[in-house]
C-alpha cells in the first residue's frame, strides 16, 4: 500500500500540476484521458480525436469493456498514440447542477487517477471533462478538476505529473487562472 509523502507541500502538489495548450492525442505522458461517452465506442470532441489518433484497434478494445458508467473509469492500450495507455472515463451532462453533477465530475478525475495509480503510470493527460457538449460550466469544471487532482496527489505519490490539456483558448486562460488561484490559497 502506498503511504502519503509526509513532507510534500501544497508547493510540491502544485509543481506536479501544469496546463498546456494542445492537442491531448500528442501528448507524451504514460496515459492520457478520454472524455468518453458511456458506450466507449467513440463520438465526437476529444472521444472521437482520440479515437481516430489511436486507430481501430482501440474501437476494438473498447468493445470488450461493455460501456462505462457516468463517473467511472476503464483503460486499454493506447495503440497509435504517444501514450501507452488511454484512461476512459464518462463525465456527467450538466442538467443544472440538481444531479449530482459535481461529485460524478469529481469522481471522474479520482477514479482515472486511481486506475492511473493501479497500472504503475507516472503521468496522466486530461482533457477538460464535460464541458463541451456536455455542457458543464467551464469555471465550475475546471474548479473540481483542480481540487481533485491536487487532493490526490497529496496522498498518492507515484503519480508525478498531471497536465491539464485545453483544445481552446477559453479553456486555457480559465485553467490557468484557476492554477493561480490555488497557487495563492496554498
Amino acid at each position: 500500500m502506498i503511504q502519503p509523502s509526509p513532507s510534500a507541500s501544497p508547493y510540491d502538489i502544485l509543481r506536479k500540476m501544469t496546463v498546456i495548450r494542445g492537442d491531448i492525442t500528442r501528448q507524451r505522458v504514460d496515459a492520457i484521458v478520454n472524455a468518453a461517452s458511456t458506450s466507449l465506442l467513440g463520438g465526437g470532441g476529444v472521444d472521437g480525436a482520440i479515437h481516430r489518433a489511436a486507430g481501430t484497434r482501440l474501437l476494438e478494445a473498447c468493445r470488450q469493456l461493455g460501456g462505462c458508467p457516468t463517473g467511472e473509469a476503464k483503460i486499454t492500450l493506447g495503440y497509435k498514440l504517444p501514450a501507452s495507455w488511454v484512461i476512459h472515463t464518462v463525465g456527467p451532462i450538466w442538467r443544472g447542477g440538481d444531479q449530482q453533477e459535481e461529485q460524478l465530475l469529481a469522481r471522474c478525475y479520482r477514479n482515472s487517477l486511481l486506475l492511473a495509480e493501479q497500472h504503475h503510470l507516472r503521468s496522466v493527460a486530461f482533457p477538460a471533462i464535460s464541458t463541451g457538449v456536455y455542457e458543464f460550466p467551464l469555471e465550475r469544471a475546471t474548479h473540481i478538476a483542480m481540487t481533485e487532482v491536487s487532493q490526490f496527489l497529496t496522498s498518492h505519490p507515484a503519480i508525478e505529473q498531471v497536465v491539464f490539456v485545453c483544445f481552446g483558448e477559453e479553456s486555457y486562460r480559465c485553467y490557468i487562472e484557476t492554477l493561480a488561484e490555488i497557487q495563492i490559497a496554498s
